[in-house]
């Protein structure tokens, strides 16, 4: 980063943030921002009421539903934060995700309080939760909890939570799913995946019976052959997709020289790196929507800022984006499993711990990263810090010190 932009003023670095601007416009309607950052952003505005643009739509696989390319991801406490639905339905932001375990339930009972203040707001949003038993009397409790707390008598989209590998669709979940659909308590089902993707995306497109997936995928991954090929695979099947895990964080906490220098190159084009690597996904026009984690207005209408600017990224941006994967590879886990587990001889949950610890240093949500880590079976905790993850360094693509990293965790989500 230049000397120039190590000594932006203020003003200066909320125009090359895009923080002015359409952001500016969701922040003003929003009333949010304080002081100085308050002050600018009536001037840049002005008092005239914000005319805010619709965020594109994209259509959902075969489903015949149409969904904004944003989606407001639920890892939210929402029973204390209604503004955040209401801003979201205000603009437009109608894809809302959430699942069963979120903030204890207490993202669904907001959601839930929010209906039942606001009925007619149902209608207008395509509603996402998930539930990750693989047992069908236990999917079934949890699917009509999740309704019951969200007052809602349907859900448009049902996702098996997590899934880790492909042999978890079985028999007995398709006719689950199927008689759900019968009964109208889901419209469509699919599932979420963190880890082994492109398998499992090549082997749904093969199905024909899944609706949606929502994946890990970002600026790091989209490049990888097998991932393109999953993604393209799924696309011609006419399986939605929802991207997640967009900023591609990893386990690593980083600040170098190269990642300034990239955000410095973005935020002289008008906009953030954040909302660069977001609209570097809504690159690819087979991904339906991209689910975003946004606790608060600010980061809420950054993003929808980004989904309604017509501005693309150019090519060189892309590369750029792409040769920062390359260089940093070894700070994130791509999630392919399938290699690290086959490496040590069975489940070691590998891929699980680095998605917790990108939860610990890249969200700094260490309080979330514990919670996912105590669900991991008691005999991997146990071993963790004596197990030789050497056979799983010697074979990961991304050249990550696993052992390294686990023993880590051991140390802090225990």
């Amino acid at each position: 980063m230049t000397e120039k932009d190590k000594n932006l003023t203020r003003r200066e670095f909320i125009k090359k943030a895009g923080v002015t601007g359409l952001t500016t416009l969701f922040a003003v309607s929003a009333g949010v921002g304080g002081g100085l950052l308050a002050e600018e952003a009536k001037k840049e505005a002005g008092e005239k009421k914000p005319q805010i643009p619709d965020i594109p739509k994209r259509k959902f696989g075969k489903t015949g539903v149409e969904v904004p390319i944003l989606s407001l991801g639920g890892i939210v406490d929402f029973t204390s934060n209604q503004i955040l639905l209401k801003k979201a339905l205000d603009w437009k932001t109608t894809y809302w995700d959430t699942a069963n375990g979120y903030h204890g339930g207490n993202s669904e009972l907001g959601i839930g309080k929010f209906f039942e203040k606001f009925p007619e707001a149902r209608k207008k949003i395509f509603l996402v939760t998930k539930g990750g038993s693989r047992n069908v009397k236990q999917l079934t409790n949890m699917l009509n909890l999740s309704m019951e707390r969200m007052k809602t008598d349907y859900i448009d989209l049902y996702f098996l939570h997590g899934l880790r590998k492909v042999e978890e669709l079985s028999p007995e979940l398709k006719a689950w799913a199927e008689n759900a659909k019968k009964e109208k308590k889901i419209k469509f089902f699919g599932f979420s995946t963190h880890s082994d993707m492109a398998n499992q995306l090549l082997a749904a497109s093969k199905m024909g019976w899944i609706d949606g997936i929502m994946m890990t995928y970002n600026y790091r991954l989209m490049h990888q052959d097998n991932m393109k090929k999953a993604v393209e695979a799924c696309h011609k099947a006419g399986i939605g997709l929802t991207a997640m895990k967009t900023q591609g964080g990893g386990p690593v906490k980083t600040d170098s020289e190269e990642e300034m220098k990239l955000g410095g190159r973005f935020l002289e084009k008008g906009f953030t790196p954040h909302q660069a690597k977001i609209k570097a996904v809504w690159e690819n026009p087979a991904i339906a929507s991209l689910c975003s984690s946004m606790p608060n207005l600010t980061i809420l209408s950054a993003n929808i800022a980004a989904a309604v600017d017509k501005t693309k990224l150019e090519l060189s941006d892309l590369q750029a984006l792409k040769t920062h994967a390359q260089n940093t590879c070894s700070r994130y886990c791509a999630g392919c499993s399938e290699i690290c587990e086959k490496a040590m001889g069975g489940d070691s949950y590998i891929a699980e711990v680095m998605r917790y610890m990108m939860y610990h240093h890249g969200y700094g949500d260490t309080k979330r990263a514990r919670e996912e880590f105590a669900r991991l079976p008691a005999r991997i905790i146990s071993h963790m810090a004596q197990l030789d993850y050497s056979p799983a360094e010697q074979v990961c693509p991304q050249k990550i010190a696993i052992g390294e990293i686990m023993r880590e965790a051991s140390k802090i989500l225990v």
